[in-house]
């Protein structure tokens, strides 16, 4: 299996269904609400069926077969010259 994709985030934390979002796993927080209540989504191997969950940096979160780790700090841009 690959090593997680890294998702960026400003603050220390973020509430579950946002990353969902913001990972482009899910394409809305309607959605996210569904997969996340029917257990389909897992954060550090352990299922999670708590939308508003908090999700730390370095907590790898798993959902159709996707992974991704989350990540503090803005994502490095690579600027061609």
């Amino acid at each position: 299996m690959s090593s997680p994709a890294p998702v960026h985030i400003r603050d220390e934390s973020i509430r579950l269904g946002q990353l969902l979002k913001l990972a482009g796993l899910v394409e809305d927080g309607a959605m996210a609400r569904e997969v996340i209540a029917a257990g389909e989504v897992s954060v550090d191997g352990q299922a999670e069926t708590r939308r508003g969950a908090q999700v730390r940096a370095g907590s790898v979160v798993d959902f159709a077969g996707q992974q991704v780790e989350v990540v503090t700090g803005e994502a490095e841009i690579d600027v061609p010259w």
